[in-house]
């Protein structure tokens, strides 16, 4: 490894020295006794912010939605024992989305390690399931050259959060700085290029295609492949879905898009993708929300290509025909290459006839609601909030039926601007997320569409957004319930609602004033775009809006679980 000398450093030095190294700009954290060092290092300089959240796993999730949000790594850095322990959730919701995050973890002294110190957990044991690597730095001597291997995995390959256990007297200790250029590691070499006769069998499969089918998720976005996906799908005609991670890698209001698959997807995307003979998945995982029940998914026959940097993410649920591994977007240039020097084009009244059934399945509007209702419905307050942002906004989410309305009647054209928790499905994560969001994109318009069991979850953090004047706006679509427990109620334990009602509401009026908000109640639907025409007007305030919604509806298309992806719930057949 070639290597930069410089003076001796302390450990907690080199750590601040190492993020400086790396380009980051925020540190989201909550000091403690075992990262005390560090904190003073912090404190000394100038070039790294810290952003003070008020629980740990506030400050993994802004660290998250601050690399979904942009093109840089999120950096988070807490205390030994419950301070890691409270991230761990934050650090799972990353895993489980691909999310390139350095988590640093301060540790009981190396003598005490083992011992039950105070404040001592096994950090390295507790995160291994869900984290892409971690590292206990017991030498001072290889903390820089640790903390370089955690930024070079961390967003190399499948992206993913790394951690970095530092005990408390390591950080204490000198050693000669030394920052590595670069780093090799032998066991770890992740894949770029694709096959290349892979590729070409790709190529050969998409243009025979009569029904053919573009699936993409996350991957796109993590890969920054928006680009090569809208030129391939507009170069060839076909149809794109893209999943719940991966909205806004493919523009939402092109008439090519069927809308988001799977579970809660669209009719038209979930039928398409049913009966398609060639499917090209790409950057997708074929997990059991998108495409419910693997063996009734398997019953009609068709040609799959499947495009993935990871290799054991190929063939885990679904058999797939041509499995290629490499970046997606240097797969898809060269994919995109071929096909623009074939002498051989789609097949266009195979395309036609194949348009045409999409049509008439279009024609069930599967996404309709009653829009003469008196009580606000919370479909078209996500309509009334794309309309107001003009499509412009960066939108997080909570889990449950807000976060499916807002990936349904949200039209995101780029990426980047869809910023949730699809794998892990974390309650609290949305305002925590938008932080980071708007701290990654300063300027930004950005609205956290949650719920009244949501919020709650990380509600504390409104004080970091006083703190550090975060001006996002809130879209709390307030059913009183915990909403999609309460569906899954409904249809499937014979409306016994257990525990789903919540009782003893704040006043998130004066809960947003108490900590030094706007806060706003909206419970009449002509009132809805003046609310958020209003709010977003407030460019240097954040504003709570709480919008009182039909306690009784439903999201729609659903897929039961175990069921097939053809096998939807609509609205009208109730």
């Amino acid at each position: 490894m070639d290597r930069i000398r410089t003076t001796e450093l302390t450990g907690a030095e080199i750590v601040v020295r190492c993020l400086q190294e790396e380009g980051v700009e925020y540190v989201f954290g909550y000091p403690g006794g075992a990262v005390l060092y560090i904190y003073d290092e912090l404190f000394k300089q100038d070039k790294v912010k810290h952003v003070l959240v008020r629980h740990e796993q506030g400050a993994a999730h802004a660290a998250d939605g601050y690399s979904r949000a942009s093109h840089k790594i999120g950096v988070c850095l807490v205390t030994s024992g419950p301070g890691v322990t409270n991230a761990v959730t934050g650090i799972a919701t990353a895993y489980m989305d691909s999310i390139p995050m350095v988590i640093i973890t301060g540790q009981v002294p190396t003598p005490a390690i083992g011992l039950d110190a105070f404040q001592e957990v096994d950090t390295v044991g507790i995160t291994r399931p869900c984290v892409k690597h971690n590292f206990l730095v017991k030498d001072v001597r290889m903390l820089a050259a640790t903390m370089k291997k955690a930024f070079y995995i961390a967003t190399s390959g499948r992206p993913g959060p790394v951690l970095v256990d530092i005990p408390k007297d390591v950080t204490n200790q000198k050693t000669e700085f030394q920052y590595p250029e670069e780093i090799s590691l032998r066991s770890y070499n992740p894949v770029r290029k694709g096959h290349s006769g892979q590729i070409k069998k790709a190529a050969q499969l998409m243009l025979d295609a009569k029904r053919p089918m573009i699936y993409t998720g996350g991957g796109v976005v993590l890969s920054n492949a928006s680009t090569q996906l809208t030129e391939l799908v507009r170069l060839l005609g076909y149809p794109c879905t893209n999943t719940l991670m991966g909205l806004g890698a493919y523009p939402a209001t092109d008439p090519q898009f069927l809308g988001m698959l799977g579970m809660h997807g669209t009719y038209e995307a979930n039928m398409a993708m049913q009966n398609c003979d060639v499917l090209l998945a790409i950057g997708a995982r074929f997990d059991d929300r998108v495409i419910g029940n693997p063996a009734h998914f398997a019953q009609n026959p068709r040609k799959i290509v499947h495009i993935d940097i990871d290799p054991s993410s190929i063939s885990k649920r679904v058999k797939v025909d041509v499995p290629i591994v490499g970046q997606v977007s240097d797969v898809l240039e060269e994919l995109i290459r071929l096909l623009r020097a074939s002498a051989q084009k789609p097949d266009p009244q195979a395309l036609a006839a194949w348009w045409k059934q999409i049509g008439e399945w279009r024609g069930r509007d599967c996404l309709k609601y009653d829009r003469s209702s008196r009580i606000i419905k919370p479909q078209f307050v996500i309509e009334k909030l794309y309309e107001v942002t003009g499509g412009e906004a960066i939108v997080t989410s909570d889990v449950g039926q807000h976060q499916m309305w807002a990936a349904q009647f949200y039209k995101f054209d780029k990426p980047r601007r869809w910023i949730n928790s699809g794998g892990l499905g974390t309650m609290g994560f949305g305002l925590p997320a938008a932080m980071g969001a708007r701290m990654a994109n300063p300027g930004a318009v950005v609205a956290c569409v949650t719920g009244e069991s949501s919020i709650q979850m990380c509600l504390q953090e409104l004080s970091t957004c006083k703190q550090y004047r975060l001006p996002i706006k809130i879209i709390n679509l307030n059913n009183k319930y915990m909403g999609m427990v309460r569906q899954w109620q409904q249809f499937f334990h014979g409306n016994r609602y257990s525990e789903s009602y919540m009782d003893a509401l704040p006043d998130f009026v004066k809960l947003a004033e108490g900590y030094g908000h706007r806060g706003v109640l909206v419970d009449k639907p002509a009132d809805v775009e003046p609310a958020l025409r209003d709010a977003f007007g407030r460019t240097d305030e954040l504003v709570f809006l709480d919008f009182i919604t039909d306690q009784t509806e439903n999201v729609y298309p659903m897929v039961p679980g175990g069921k097939g992806i053809s096998e939807m719930i609509l609205a009208e057949d109730l």
